[in-house]
């Protein structure tokens, strides 16, 4: 049973000494914000209870109002705690405060979830330099990127968002980070089941996205678990043209200009775009060879094609490991798509059987091995394939 508001009253003058011994008052009075500083002024009238919450205005001696003293049922008391907590973290962040608040589901979805690193990614890639998937954690890729972004704007590389890094991304940070995006009949019509085996792959007229959340989440450069976050009450299986889905907003910067050469570090697993004046222009997470003596390690090595949407030629024996590729003995053909073997893009190399091209899978990037290639994200070789052409070199450190 509630306790009338009107005893709660009148009981506040005996409770406020144990109120105010378990509650600290900030505020701009005597050192550290002491509570002393504060005087309890009684409202004009009955402070509105809201959700069992009672608020009582407070002023100081100016008469100035300041933060209102706050008496919660005992079961309230965490969720007042909750968003104290997440103000606190907020303004001690040199990150942005979010626009959005990020939802309990996110954090389910993507343990360590937090908006404010969402924002730092979008940002990063807001200017060509990217972490991977979106996905809202401030991971090891997220932390290289940001030291790429820091070595090429001049400052210290320390792989954290100061004041100075903020500084350079504040356009970047402070525009809107979602944005809605409107199904459309196009993208349902192309949705197609991928077949379970080479053979039965090489028989589909193209390599296409499966489901609406893969192509979302790829053309939004997302975690698709973090676009399901974001929309946790829709049904995947059911998404009809018209819909209205929540994204993060995201384009690449247009080229200024193109690639003097590309390096690709095999400990950092990242390839990255320079010009003539050796300014980076791009950074990306990239997957190497899983096999030491494939990796040309030392090598300059050159572009020799180029080819946006290829077909792909399954080799039985590049995939010794595979009971189907043994029991095949011959090589097939697979159409091109974005869940083709290597994805949205191939850029041949002037080595046999190397070049940089895309994935079926970019959430893997940069966190698995490939069987030689240098493997990015399509949304990332794409990009690359703006910038390089035929002859641009290629090196590839330890």
């Amino acid at each position: 049973m509630s306790v009338p508001w009107v005893v709660l009253l009148a009981a506040l003058g005996i409770g406020v000494l144990l109120f105010m011994g378990s509650r600290v008052i900030k505020g701009k009075g005597g050192p550290g914000g002491s509570a002393s500083f504060f005087q309890a002024q009684t409202p004009p009238g009955p402070a509105a209870p809201t959700n069992d919450v009672l608020v009582i205005p407070v002023k100081d001696k100016t008469g100035k109002e300041v933060e209102a003293m706050v008496l919660v049922p005992v079961n309230g008391g965490t969720r007042i705690q909750e968003a104290r907590t997440n103000e606190v973290a907020a303004v001690r962040s040199n990150l942005p405060t979010p626009s959005v608040p990020s939802t309990n589901l996110a954090i389910v979805v993507l343990p360590g979830f937090e908006e404010k690193f969402l924002i730092l990614q979008v940002a990063l890639a807001r200017r060509a330099i990217s972490s991977g998937s979106f996905d809202g954690l401030m991971g090891s890729q997220t932390r290289t990127a940001l030291k790429a972004f820091q070595s090429r704007e001049g400052l210290t590389p320390s792989g954290v968002a100061d004041d100075a890094t903020m500084t350079r991304l504040q356009a970047q940070a402070a525009a809107p980070i979602y944005t809605n995006y409107t199904v459309a009949t196009g993208d349902l019509v192309r949705l197609l089941p991928l077949g379970k085996t080479w053979l039965e792959k090489s028989a589909q007229e193209r390599m296409d996205y499966e489901t609406f959340l893969e192509l979302i989440a790829e053309r939004t450069q997302s975690n698709p678990k973090l676009v399901t976050a974001l929309n946790g009450g829709v049904d995947w299986n059911r998404v009809a043209a018209g819909d209205r889905i929540k994204v993060v907003s995201i384009a690449y910067p247009e080229p200024a200009s193109k690639a003097a050469f590309v390096r690709i570090s095999i400990g950092a697993r990242t390839l990255q775009v320079f010009d003539a004046e050796t300014n980076l222009i791009a950074h990306f997470p990239c997957s190497i060879a899983s096999r030491v003596e494939k990796r040309p390690v030392g090598e300059a090595l050159h572009v020799s094609v180029v080819a946006p949407n290829p077909n792909y030629t399954f080799d039985p024996e590049v995939f010794p490991e595979s009971a189907e590729a043994r029991q095949l003995g011959r090589k097939l053909i697979l159409q091109p798509g974005p869940n083709n073997p290597v994805g949205a893009v191939w850029i041949g190399l002037d080595k046999p059987g190397y070049g940089m091209h895309g994935t079926p899978k970019p959430e893997d990037v940069g966190r698995t091995e490939s069987h030689g290639c240098f493997r990015l994200a399509n949304w990332n070789a794409e990009y690359l394939l703006k910038l390089v052409t035929v002859g641009t070199p290629v090196f590839v450190d330890p």
